[in-house]
């Protein structure tokens, strides 16, 4: 699988809404999956079935 880029754009509750920042799609996530830190306006990397927050 291709490495991915998302940005937090909404969180309700337990849960977020991120954008893929190569084709636009929205991804529902529970905030659980997602690292410690992830906040409104985050930028997360998915690369090996792994997500983490992209600093600057």
């Amino acid at each position: 699988m291709e490495d991915r880029i998302y940005k937090v754009s909404k969180i309700e509750g337990e849960y977020a809404v991120l954008i893929d920042e190569a084709t636009g799609d929205d991804l529902f996530i529970a905030l659980a999956l997602l690292p410690e830190g992830t906040d409104l306006g985050s930028r997360l990397l998915w690369k090996d079935f792994e997500y983490t927050i992209l600093k600057g």
